[in-house]
């Protein structure tokens, strides 16, 4: 029997990157959870803080050693911080652009040969914030936009080399960065249940998303023989969000 293909996946401890984590097992893969705390839905956690960028060379080496082999990176570990322009610290910017943008690349740098030994791929979840976004989160919103940016010249990059790179871009969905962010006040104020009800019903399909529906959208594009022509694309996955005028 041949060896599972093996996914590393950031953020796995909890929402999306835990749903992705179930979602990849379930199709037969092995998956390694890169987050700071436990990733209980993974078959390997490793505890790295993805500012640290020797940090995150330690855990791909590692992974070469141990596993042998990747197959897919997804990219999907998000820091965000809430408040307008003059309340945002440059250390905020920084660790924000470090996990959102800069760890993505490193990772892809770091675990290339054995992608490119595999024929592998790369899905970064970006975010609807990359295409239209809101007040006071704008460190969130630039590194998204950078992340779906960076995956379309990786795409050009390596397809010479046979990996793909595609984005997932995620609307709203019932994660604990969603309900913290209700901070921003652009939801009224009330019990969290209702404050997502309420959002959900600005929604074309009425409601929002679950974090498996993207875990299936992240695993489509990381599997060669789902999406084997599909690179450089981003995936909006929102309930159709961005499709509406906002002035309907």
């Amino acid at each position: 029997m041949a060896d599972p293909r093996v996914a590393l996946i950031t953020g796995a401890a909890r929402g999306i990157g835990a749903a992705c984590a179930r979602a990849f097992r379930a199709d037969g893969w092995r998956v390694v959870g890169l987050d700071l705390d436990a990733c209980p839905d993974a078959d390997r956690s490793i505890a790295v803080d993805l500012a640290d960028a020797e940090a995150i060379g330690v855990a791909v080496a590692s992974i070469a050693a141990q596993e042998g082999r990747l197959d897919a990176l997804v990219n999907n570990a998000a820091h965000q911080v809430v408040g307008a322009i003059d309340a945002i610290s440059l250390e905020d910017w920084d660790r924000t652009m470090a996990i959102n943008l800069r760890a993505p690349f490193w990772l892809l740098r770091c675990a290339l040969p054995m992608l490119e030994a595999s024929g592998g791929a790369v899905v970064n979840v970006s975010s609807v914030h990359a295409v239209a976004t809101s007040a006071e989160i704008s460190p969130y919103a630039a590194s998204k936009g950078g992340l779906a940016t960076f995956t379309r010249a990786a795409a050009l990059d390596l397809a010479p080399r046979g990996v793909r790179v595609n984005a997932v871009l995620p609307g709203a969905v019932d994660t604990e960065m969603l309900r913290a962010g209700f901070a921003r006040g652009h939801i009224a104020e009330g019990e969290v249940e209702a404050q997502l009800a309420e959002f959900g019903a600005r929604h074309p399909v009425g409601r929002i998303g679950r974090p498996e529906e993207i875990a299936l959208a992240i695993l489509h594009l990381a599997d060669g023989a789902r999406s084997p022509y599909v690179t450089g694309a981003s995936l909006v996955v929102d309930g159709g969000v961005t499709a509406r005028l906002s002035t309907e």
